[in-house]
C-alpha cells in the first residue's frame, strides 16, 4: 500500500528545523569564516535561489533581471576567492531583505489599494467585519514598522558591536524574532477580539500562496 501523506504539521515542523539549522549554519560560517568564497555561496545562493524561482513562477522580469544582476555579482565574489571585507555586504544584504518586505507591505496602505493583510483576510474567512477590516489594517502596519525596525537595530549592532553579535541577531534572533511577533499578534488577538474566527497556519500559508495584490475584497 503506498504510503500516507504526512500531516501539515510535520511538514511544517520539519520546515522549521530544516531553518532553524540553517540559521545556526549560517552564524558559524559568518563568524569563523565570512570572507571565504564557499560562506558568500551557502549563504546568499539559497535567497538568490527563493527569489529567482519566485520571479520566474510569476514572470516578474524586474526580479529576474535583479538576480541575474546579483548572480554576476556572487560569482565574481566567488571567482575572486571571497573579499577583504565583507561584513557590510552581510549587512546590506539584511536589511534589503527587511527594506523590501517593508515596501511591500506599505504598497498595500496606499490609498485604494487593500491592505496585504486584508486581503489575506478576504481568502481565509467567509465573511470579514468591519472589526477585522480596521484590525487587519493596523496590522499590515505594524509589520511594516516591524521590518523597519530591525534594519535600525541592525544598523546600531553592526556600529556598535562586535561581528559576532550582529551575526546572532542575523542568523539566530531575527527568526525568533518573527515567529515572536507571530505568537505575541496571535495571544493579543484572542484577547482582544474572540469574536474573530480561529484558523490554522495551514490555511494562511494556503492563503499568502493564492494572493493576488491589489484584489478587492468582497
Amino acid at each position: 500500500m503506498p504510503q500516507a501523506p504526512a500531516p501539515p504539521v510535520w511538514r511544517l515542523a520539519g520546515t522549521g528545523a530544516a531553518l532553524g539549522g540553517y540559521a545556526l549554519l549560517s552564524h558559524l560560517l559568518m563568524v569563523q569564516a565570512p570572507d571565504r568564497a564557499w560562506t558568500v555561496a551557502a549563504l546568499f545562493g539559497p535567497l538568490w535561489a527563493a527569489v529567482a524561482i519566485g520571479g520566474w513562477m510569476r514572470r516578474h522580469w524586474p526580479t529576474l533581471a535583479a538576480c541575474a544582476a546579483v548572480f554576476a555579482l556572487i560569482t565574481l565574489v566567488v571567482a575572486r576567492g571571497g573579499v577583504d571585507n565583507i561584513h557590510l555586504m552581510y549587512v546590506l544584504q539584511h536589511a534589503g531583505v527587511h527594506a523590501a518586505l517593508a515596501w511591500a507591505f506599505f504598497l498595500t496602505l496606499r490609498p485604494g489599494q487593500v491592505p496585504l493583510i486584508t486581503s489575506l483576510a478576504v481568502r481565509v474567512h467567509r465573511t470579514v467585519t468591519p472589526a477585522m477590516r480596521h484590525y487587519t489594517h493596523a496590522l499590515t502596519r505594524a509589520w511594516a514598522a516591524y521590518f523597519v525596525t530591525m534594519i535600525a537595530v541592525s544598523f546600531v549592532l553592526y556600529a556598535l558591536a562586535p561581528w559576532p553579535w550582529w551575526s546572532l541577531f542575523c542568523n539566530v534572533l531575527t527568526p525568533l524574532a518573527v515567529l515572536a511577533f507571530f505568537i505575541v499578534e496571535h495571544a493579543w488577538r484572542r484577547l482582544r477580539h474572540p469574536e474573530f474566527e480561529r484558523v490554522s497556519p495551514m490555511r494562511v500559508w494556503q492563503a499568502w500562496r493564492q494572493r493576488h495584490p491589489g484584489e478587492a475584497p468582497r
